[in-house]
């Protein structure tokens, strides 16, 4: 019996195992007026319906992309960033408390 060589695979940039993918083909649900003052819109601006989606979907979420990358702290810990603003309060009201503990250990002394 003879024995068979693997097949070897070969990776490419995209991550794809056997060429690169151009792109991917879907069906989209949308509403008929929505469609409508989509391809109006491609239509005036010359460009294809592919383009002026794609391009669409690329504006939209490049500001999430942009997001991400600033921080990489989960998303429940942007809400103590806030508190980042009480710093300056948080010393004063330690000054505050400061200068009375001084008050009263003079007094003690007396």
């Amino acid at each position: 019996m003879k024995k068979e060589t693997p097949t070897p695979v070969i990776h490419l940039e995209n991550g794809h195992k056997y060429a690169k993918v151009a792109g991917v083909k879907t069906t989209l649900d949308i509403p008929d007026d929505l469609f409508r003052r989509v391809k109006a819109t491609a239509a005036l601006e010359g460009r294809s319906l592919k383009d002026f989606v794609t391009r669409s979907l690329e504006a939209r979420l490049a500001p999430l992309a942009a997001d991400r990358g600033k921080d990489r702290e989960p998303p429940w810990m942007r809400g103590f960033g806030a508190l980042a603003d009480l710093t300056a309060e948080t010393q004063r009201i330690d000054q505050c408390i400061a200068r009375e503990f001084a008050t009263l250990e003079a007094e003690d002394l007396a």
